[in-house]
């Protein structure tokens, strides 16, 4: 269960570094959309994503108490994550990541202090291989998704969105395994109700899309591969589907074009660098512009981390 107390507690003991994220009404995204578009930008911070959040509290909680070492699969930014919060504390922390992970978050997660280990084809092969020898080695698995205190740390987004004006219609929020739309949608369907949340994933990766249609986890049968790799569930987390439902009012799926467009588009008239997973909800809303036109909308950007090779593709023309 996740909990409105703990994500309030969450606010007070998150490393302040990931905490009041720049949240601004953008001119030229609202005219684009016919809405009033207001950003939300998590990926201005030591990790360039949301996923300090859950770490750091999670770390809180545990850093006394859970055995050492800490294992963990990420497609880079929770791996980030949980790597700066473990090393204020001097706790071991070993990452699985597929053999395709992103080189700029391998790189960041090893100069944070994580041993990292490639191993296949994709996020949630990586995430049974990291599950395994946890288990062999007595050690903390930690699952991005399954954990609660991850959920909350997330949903103190919540709490700051809410501070904007009146609140908002709706509320586009990057949908990977499902943290960050559970903890955000947790605290905004008990403290705006009206508000419509939507997660977003990309069309290359519809697990959780699936999975919200028929209300229980639906896994894919093959590899994915997703320009928005941070969105790349392929095997859904069981108790993040359940919250999932309750909370969420939809879930679009962008596509791999419209990503990349959405890249371009925050680079050029925001000068924000984001991957793809951080540019999913403007695609959506984009895509979908009729469905949010007049509205109030919130655009959640949950990541920064492109490397070389995506800056020189896909937002300096090769």
């Amino acid at each position: 269960m996740i909990s409105l107390e703990r994500i309030e507690e969450a606010r007070s003991v998150i490393d302040p570094v990931f905490l009041d994220t720049p949240q601004f009404r953008s001119d030229a995204l609202s005219e684009r959309l016919g809405a009033d578009a207001v950003l939300k930008v998590e990926c201005l911070n030591p990790v360039r994503s949301f996923k300090g959040r859950g770490a750091s509290y999670f770390t809180h909680l545990h850093k006394d108490r859970a055995p050492r070492p800490w294992v963990c699969a990420s497609a880079g930014n929770f791996g980030q994550g949980l790597a700066y919060a473990a090393r204020a504390h001097d706790i071991p922390l070993l990452v699985f990541a597929a053999e395709t992970a992103n080189p700029l978050k391998v790189a960041r997660m090893r100069s944070l202090g994580a041993e990292v280990r490639l191993t296949g084809r994709d996020f949630d092969a990586a995430k049974d291989a990291s599950r395994a020898y946890a288990a062999e080695l007595e050690a903390t698995f930690v699952e991005d998704g399954r954990d609660p205190a991850i959920t909350e740390g997330a949903g103190t987004i919540g709490v700051e969105l809410l501070r904007f004006q009146d609140g908002f219609d709706s509320v586009l929020i990057p949908l990977g395994n499902g943290a960050l739309l559970n903890g955000i949608g947790t605290w905004l369907k008990a403290h705006s109700p009206s508000t419509a949340v939507i997660g977003v994933g990309a069309s290359r990766a519809p697990s959780m899309e699936r999975s919200f249609r028929a209300g229980k986890p639906v896994a894919l049968d093959e590899p994915v591969a997703t320009i928005a790799d941070g969105v790349g569930t392929r095997v859904p987390v069981p108790e993040a589907v359940t919250t999932m439902v309750e909370v969420a009012d939809d879930v679009l799926l962008a596509e791999e074009e419209a990503i990349v467009s959405s890249m371009r588009l925050l680079f050029r008239e925001l000068g924000l660098v984001v991957e793809g997973a951080g540019a999913v909800t403007l695609a959506a809303a984009t895509a979908h512009k009729e469905r949010f036109r007049g509205q109030r909308l919130l655009l959640l950007i949950g990541g920064g981390n492109a490397d070389e090779r995506d800056v020189k593709r896909y937002l300096c023309g090769g």
